[in-house]
């Protein structure tokens, strides 16, 4: 059972609908505060999802094959306090509750934490809070930024991504698909860097050699190639230049056109605004205006909620180291 964690209420009742269509893992939808949970109240949940929005943590899980009765916790704390569109007020922000779902970490002890932030939090002193509390409880930390752009989608984005893995609990966890790993693992709670070749891009089971054969390649490099190089041979995404240029070709050849680029986001809309720019949005999307059922409520949980096929290339980043 799969524990899923959101205050607001329109976008709890859209978890509950995202659920009953199966698109992300069943699970109960609680409603409280986080500063409300108790650890006891996590007890038999195999995954639980924190400040779970739109459940994107869920649907990137399962988009990366980590399936939905591997255990997990997730969490993309409140951005308010962080945001160039906030008052900016860091860690005195009443909304900052790191603090808050720490204190579950610690007593819950998970063996793998993703989690998701702005990037202007860094400048704030936030990521550096982050790692030094998990790693003072014996947690092993991997972060990168990574925009949506960088996926294919018509917008920027820009995110901080971070893991954190249990050292002192690696030893004697079950892995992947119900297999023991630590007689794999020799070099327990270590992290791979960019020189050890040991340790990057393999997979659990001889899963590895088998994604060699499937692509007719060896991805190189593990996590640091993922996102750093640029002849690393995955599935062409379109990157950032890709959608500035697609984008500039919008405007030139008339906005509302469909995109051309093939990708996730090829039928996204373009509006023009009164700043003179035009912004991607879901076809058939229209301008906020009086009488819009429930827009308000629509804007505010796609403006909280994750790019999943980022989140994706996070998570199977970790799961190829």
């Amino acid at each position: 059972m799969v524990y899923y964690n959101e205050f607001d209420p329109y976008a709890a009742q859209w978890l509950r609908n995202l659920i009953d269509a199966g698109h992300i893992a069943q699970g109960e939808v609680d409603t409280r505060s986080i500063k409300d949970v108790r650890a006891s109240d996590l007890t038999g949940y195999v995954q639980c999802h924190f400040f779970a929005g739109l459940g994107g943590w869920s649907r990137a899980l399962r988009l990366a094959g980590w399936p939905d009765d591997r255990p997990v916790w997730t969490g993309s704390c409140p951005c308010q306090p962080f945001s160039a569109a906030g008052a900016q007020k860091g860690t005195a922000d009443d909304r900052h509750l790191w603090p808050v779902w720490f204190n579950l970490i610690r007593e819950c002890r998970p063996g793998v934490v993703f989690g998701e932030q702005v990037e202007a939090a860094i400048n704030h002193g936030w990521l550096d809070l982050v790692q030094s509390d998990l790693e003072s409880e014996g947690y092993a930390c991997g972060a990168a930024g990574i925009p949506a752009a960088g996926v294919g989608a018509p917008h920027i984005r820009q995110r901080l991504w971070f893991v954190a893995d249990d050292t002192n609990s690696r030893r004697s966890r079950i892995g992947w698909r119900g297999e023991a790993r630590a007689a794999e693992r020799s070099e327990v709670g270590r992290v791979a860097d960019h020189l050890d070749t040991r340790l990057q891009g393999r997979l659990p089971g001889g899963a590895h050699e088998a994604q060699q054969n499937q692509h007719g390649h060896a991805r190189r490099g593990g996590a640091i190639d993922v996102f750093a190089n640029a002849s690393n041979a995955r599935p062409p995404r379109a990157g950032c230049g890709t959608q500035r240029e697609s984008a500039e070709q919008q405007l030139g050849n008339g906005v509302g056109e469909k995109s051309t680029a093939n990708n996730f986001w090829s039928d996204c809309d373009w509006l023009p605004c009164r700043d003179g720019k035009a912004r991607p949005v879901e076809p058939g999307t229209f301008p906020l205006v009086n009488g819009a059922t429930a827009r308000v409520g629509r804007l505010r949980a796609y403006g909280n909620a994750i790019v999943p096929q980022v989140a994706q290339v996070f998570i199977e980043a970790y799961l190829e180291t």
